[in-house]
């Protein structure tokens, strides 16, 4: 029996404080088919696509303190968004999504809270088409004044991605992040609020555009996190980039269960599939790990089943193993829990007392669910996170005198020069 069900004590509802930023992030996934290289196009060169005054939401990739009351006329984010151009696709299948080209202030968007392990964020589309139920990052739709349950139906690929990124890294990106009291690197996340290898990616290639610009820099700390095995793909960009920084990629798999996980993800790839990768990456010397986040209580937290997952994805290579409870945004609200009534209905009353008032699941819970992962991780040899000890130090100023000769004088102090 699942201990959600066992928790015997009554719960009481829990006034909602500013929505905080999760603590692990988790990402939608893709269908069962080959993996082309992108065509080339617009997004992997050129100048940046932005409009004069257009805004895009500086933590746009990071859960809000708050979603604010939608405003007429639409500005920034939202107003670009509603005149984004048709992006044109050789998709035939009648239950593709929309897509539309967005053109973007910026690509590396920072995220300063405390609650999540990166400093910066790059997701190279909004929405995904995976259509994870679960889906935290439908509220980042909302901020284009577009209802969150069209995230998965309504995709928006983001122009001119290298050259913002190659502007973006320059000017924002800092060597000595301040998380750290200036002794390493600060860190890109690459997949937070969108899944950087849905099936986009093998016609706009943004994601591609992305890691062959990080390729050409040093001293970086990058980590990846997706569902898909299209990943593979970029093995060759990867091993460049993971030679000249710290890069970690997540292999993200729910349940080994492949109806349910059907059921969960309608559209990403078969578990097996996502393992399968794993394995690729690490036999190609990347450092990979697992996330089975979100953990759904009473529906993938059976006994054994955290137990049985972490083991595939150790047989399967994997260096770090990591879990986090479902966290429920009220834009993923909305959607989750009427899917939780019509598929999981003797749920439906543990969930509404636990979510509907709360983003987050009740602490005692979720601290048996820290307990269990801690223990998984001893018994089988897993690591913590990469990026919780394995960035790059800081380049520190080196400081060297000159000195010059003065006549009559000998030798007397010139200068302190800086050489960075």
């Amino acid at each position: 029996m699942s201990p959600v069900l066992q928790l015997t004590s009554p719960l009481p509802f829990i006034r909602r404080r500013p929505a905080r930023r999760p603590a692990v992030s988790f990402l939608p996934f893709c269908p069962d088919e080959p993996n082309p290289q992108p065509e080339a196009g617009s997004l992997a060169t050129g100048n940046p696509g932005w409009c004069e005054g257009s805004l895009e939401s500086p933590l746009a990739d990071c859960p809000p303190p708050q979603l604010q009351t939608p405003r007429a006329p639409l500005v920034g984010i939202a107003r670009l968004a509603a005149n984004s151009p048709a992006a044109k696709t050789k998709r035939k299948s009648t239950e593709k999504p929309e897509y539309f080209f967005l053109p973007v202030k910026s690509i590396l968007n920072p995220c300063d809270s405390n609650r999540v392990p990166f400093d910066w964020t790059i997701n190279p589309y909004r929405g995904c088409e995976f259509a994870c139920k679960y889906c935290y990052a439908r509220y980042t739709h909302e901020y284009m004044e577009i209802d969150g349950g069209e995230f998965e139906k309504q995709i928006f690929v983001k122009q001119d991605a290298a050259a913002l990124l190659a502007r973006d890294v320059t000017q924002k990106y800092s060597y000595e992040s301040k998380a750290s009291n200036y002794t390493q690197a600060e860190h890109i996340a690459i997949g937070t609020a969108t899944d950087p290898y849905q099936p986009a990616e093998r016609e706009y290639g943004v994601t591609r555009a992305c890691l062959e610009e990080l390729a050409k820099r040093e001293g970086l700390s990058i980590s990846i996190i997706t569902k898909s095995n299209q990943i593979v793909r970029d093995i060759d960009i990867l091993k460049v980039i993971a030679s000249k920084s710290a890069l970690s990629i997540n292999i993200t798999v729910t349940t080994l269960k492949p109806r349910l996980a059907r059921l969960l993800e309608p559209r990403a790839p078969r578990p097996d599939l996502r393992l399968a990768a794993l394995r690729e990456l690490r036999d190609a010397g990347l450092h990979v790990g697992l996330s089975a986040s979100p953990l759904l209580p009473g529906i993938t937290d059976q006994e054994g089943e955290m137990e049985s997952l972490a083991k595939a994805a150790k047989d399967a290579g994997a260096e770090w193993f990591f879990s986090g409870v479902l966290f429920l945004m009220p834009a993923s609200a909305r959607q989750f829990l009427p899917f939780i009534r019509e598929k999981f209905p003797k749920l439906a009353k543990q969930y509404a007392q636990w979510y509907a008032k709360n983003s987050y699941a009740p602490e005692e819970y979720r601290r048996k669910i820290s307990e269990r992962v801690a223990r998984i991780r001893r018994d089988l040899g897993f690591s913590s996170r990469p990026w919780e000890g394995d960035r790059p130090a800081a380049r520190r100023a080196q400081m060297s005198l000159a000195w010059e000769t003065s006549s009559g004088e000998g030798l007397l102090p010139n200068k302190l020069c800086v050489n960075g």
